[in-house]
């Protein structure tokens, strides 16, 4: 199963004048696959991704590739670095459970299970950290900070250091006292 591009499958020509070459083709129609303003570009991608797949040379590969596609789709990369983050996801996704198909043959000894499991989860952690940069690629490298501002009043108390109790109040530690604390060390209201 290939994609062809639209500049592959049209005339050199558009609207009576000659296309140059790397010229982006007039309407886009695969841009859903690679994120690109070229269909060759976004052909490619996903080419590339279902050549990926661990089902590429069984006789059901057109299936497969069929609903990799429309995962791919489903991401719905918006630039190329998009694209190809997106057609690795996929990739990772389908080798991970593929290698867990194969440990679970019954076949298959526990020295051969444990290492296609341990495999599987490295495909997984693999999945893991593009989905993460395709996140921070989304929003850019942008984080949300919170500020938080704190008043405290002079009846209220701010306790920073550590703190020291008589020896009363070791005696019941789970009901304070009344008393007050002796703070050691220097704290920001000291002088």
């Amino acid at each position: 199963m290939t994609i062809q591009s639209a500049a592959a499958s049209q005339n050199t020509e558009t609207e009576g004048r000659p296309v140059a070459q790397g010229e982006p083709v007039p309407k886009l129609r695969h841009k859903a696959f690679g994120g690109g303003d070229n269909d060759s570009w976004n052909c490619g991608v996903a080419n590339g991704m279902a050549g990926a797949l661990p089902a590429f040379h069984s006789p059901d590969f057109a299936e497969a590739a069929r609903a990799c596609l429309q995962g791919l789709r489903g991401v719905k990369p918006n630039d190329p670095i998009e694209g190809m983050l997106a057609s690795q996801i996929i990739a990772a996704h389908e080798a991970a459970m593929h290698l867990r198909q194969l440990a679970w043959h019954p076949d298959q000894s526990f020295i051969v299970q444990t290492r296609y499991l341990e495999l599987a989860e490295k495909a997984a952690r693999t999945m893991a950290m593009l989905t993460e940069r395709l996140d921070q690629h989304r929003s850019r490298g942008q984080q949300q900070i919170t500020v938080k501002h704190v008043n405290v009043n002079a009846d209220q108390a701010l306790v920073a250091g550590s703190i020291t109790t008589s020896e009363s109040q070791k005696s019941s530690p789970t009901r304070p006292s009344g008393k007050l604390l002796r703070l050691e060390g220097r704290g920001p209201w000291k002088s």
